[in-house]
């Protein structure tokens, strides 16, 4: 299969400390088995002179997302500390950086960002960088199953780009038993590619 030909990214979705190492304050059980299998990608991307773009949790240190101030989740990938930065053995080279939740926002698309207080719902520069390449496939890897890659991959389903996710790439936080199964499901029913 041509996986990268000419108007294909690859996309790769949060691979941070807080999601990716056992360390981290928001560690995805197996985050770190897909680090070798997304460098291959990004390896045959690069080969084939495909953009790659990584998205990258970007969260202040107070923010509505967080359990502590009535959200959801424990505070992780807050911008400028180590558990934000990259995977230590993720390669990053030759790409587009695109940071989300950087306003308080919650950013599991890596297309758009939802305000819990307002509930308004703005664009992040993923969409701008892909239409500047004249991409209209994506290929995705990264984290979470459940969460920032099902919306990612429907929002970019939604815009129009074709969108094929390897699940060898990807792994759920499963905070409800079969989380990542309905997580596929939905990307299938949004005309996602799975390739198992």
């Amino acid at each position: 299969m041509d996986r990268y030909r000419p108007g294909t990214a690859l996309l790769v979705v949060d691979v941070q400390n807080d999601l990716a190492d056992l360390r981290g304050s928001l560690y995805v059980k197996g985050g770190e088995e897909i680090v070798p299998i997304v460098n291959r990608e990004i390896e045959r991307a690069l080969f084939e002179t495909a953009l790659v773009v990584y998205t990258q949790e970007w969260h202040p240190a107070v923010t509505p997302h967080f359990r502590k101030a009535g959200g959801t989740w424990p505070v992780h990938c807050v911008k400028e500390t180590w558990g934000a930065a990259f995977h230590e053995g993720l390669i990053v080279r030759q790409g587009q950086i695109v940071r989300k939740g950087s306003d308080g926002g919650h950013g599991y698309s890596g297309f758009s960002i939802w305000d819990p207080v307002t509930e308004g719902i703005s664009s992040t520069t993923l969409a701008p960088i892909l239409r500047q390449y004249a991409v209209e496939r994506l290929v995705m890897v990264g984290l979470a199953t459940d969460y920032c890659v099902v919306e990612t991959a429907i929002d970019g389903r939604r815009l129009g780009f074709e969108v094929t996710v390897l699940a060898e790439g990807i792994r759920a936080v499963n905070r409800r038993y079969g989380d990542a199964l309905r997580a596929i499901e939905r990307m299938r029913e949004a005309g996602a590619r799975i390739v198992e």
